[in-house]
């Protein structure tokens, strides 16, 4: 598989927010979001390839119960499926697949972190715009997200940065007919500032519309770095 990091941490975002954990970043996407937190798997990807068992071996000597499987694009990589099983079947972790919802792999998970892409993710300048168009067409897949929200425990995880966002996202939640309770609302940057800004007036968003707030703890406590 192609790795991109294999990390030690706390789960910064989520309903499992402040969880230790161990996180398994597979490298490539099918997206290019404008803002990605993480180029080195999509616009730039950076991995060595690694073995089933080699990864697996890192992953037990944390002797972590959580583990998060991430990207890049996780649903996308190669033995996701084998993967998965064998966390479950020989490390019994708890998995959380960190997805955009684009495509639909039968995997083994237990909480299933969905975040849809919004209109604000879609890079129209950056790169000269050539990969807007393609990036536009695949990044909501409504057929896909209601066959994951169907299949597995979830949460829908949008990445906000302007108040209109919340209108695009009670629209994406109404047509996939998703349990508000399961909705959470996460400001979009990568400095303490700009998402304690953002953060004020997206917690009373929230408060309206009876969504769930998630805070982006690794960046609070570390700022915008690789491997926490």
């Amino acid at each position: 598989m192609k790795i991109a990091e294999i990390f030690y941490s706390i789960q910064g975002e989520g309903v499992l927010a402040g969880v230790p954990s161990v996180f398994v970043r597979t490298s490539e996407c099918n997206l290019r979001c404008t803002w990605c937190d993480t180029p080195y798997t999509s616009w730039k990807p950076q991995f060595e390839e690694a073995g089933l068992g080699t990864i697996l071996a890192e992953v037990r000597r944390h002797w972590c119960h959580h583990v998060v499987v991430t990207g890049g694009e996780p649903l996308i990589a190669d033995e996701i499926e084998e993967l998965t099983e064998k966390l479950k079947s020989i490390c019994d972790q708890h998995i959380t697949i960190e997805t955009a919802g684009t495509v639909y792999r039968k995997v083994t998970c237990d909480l299933m972190s969905i975040s849809p892409k919004l209109a604000n993710s879609t890079p129209t300048k950056r790169a000269g715009g050539k990969f807007a168009q393609r990036h536009e067409e695949l990044r909501y897949q409504p057929d896909v997200l209601k066959q994951l929200i169907r299949d597995y425990d979830y949460q829908l995880k949008f990445v906000v940065a302007e108040k209109p966002d919340v209108d695009e996202i009670r629209g994406m939640v109404k047509e996939l007919g998703a349990d508000p309770s399961k909705v959470l609302l996460m400001p979009e940057g990568m400095k303490a500032k700009v998402l304690h800004e953002r953060s004020l007036w997206l917690v009373e968003a929230c408060k309206i519309f009876g969504f769930r707030f998630t805070p982006r703890l690794h960046v609070e406590l570390w700022g915008a770095k690789r491997g926490v």
